[in-house]
């Protein structure tokens, strides 16, 4: 299974992010992602074998239960190159940190060969181009200004992406929740 840890926006977070992203300028160059997709990725661990699923979920249970709910809020803009458009974080940014670290950590140590660690860029993408040439610029600035209402994080979700297979252009990958931990410690 192809599995990431995430924090899931409530869906009054999507409803304002929606809104936000919709009043956005348009730009044929970018493929927006789709709502179902709007997460927080805490750590991407890529295709893991089942074998390793009791450890992971073990250990991720142990990461939830070791970290306090924490605020969060979907706030301003930001990208990665030309390549992606997104909104970040704003409140408990530390609690936000904290949960990637263990969630990468619990991955690690359940065997999952994880990529070479990054400093944690807490992201929502909502755009993503192929074109080198994309210019991001009028929605970076059209939404710099977004200030999403607080929410309380209180779950750790294991999810598993579902890559396309149809073959047809601009198809995006299917998310669905394979496990949630209450975030209790």
């Amino acid at each position: 299974m192809r599995l990431f840890a995430a924090v899931l926006p409530p869906e009054g977070a999507v409803a304002e992010l929606r809104g936000a992203v919709a009043a956005l300028p348009p730009n044929e160059r970018l493929r927006w992602t789709q709502e179902p997709g709007w997460h927080f990725t805490l750590a991407f661990m890529g295709e893991v074998e089942d074998g390793l699923l009791p450890e992971l979920y073990e250990r991720l249970g142990r990461a939830a239960a070791r970290t306090p709910p924490f605020p969060l809020r979907l706030h301003g803009s930001g990208h990665f190159g030309n390549r992606a458009l997104w909104t970040g974080a704003a409140g408990g940014l530390d609690g936000l940190r904290m949960l990637a670290e263990r969630a990468d950590a619990a991955a690690r140590r359940a065997g999952v060969p994880m990529e070479q660690h990054r400093r944690y860029t807490p992201h929502l993408t909502v755009a993503r181009s192929a074109h080198r040439d994309a210019d991001l610029h009028p929605q970076l600035s059209a939404l710099a200004p977004f200030e999403g209402t607080p929410w309380q994080v209180s779950e750790l979700h294991l999810v598993r992406s579902n890559l396309p297979t149809s073959g047809i252009p601009g198809e995006q990958p299917r998310y669905e929740v394979v496990r949630s931990w209450p975030l209790t410690g």
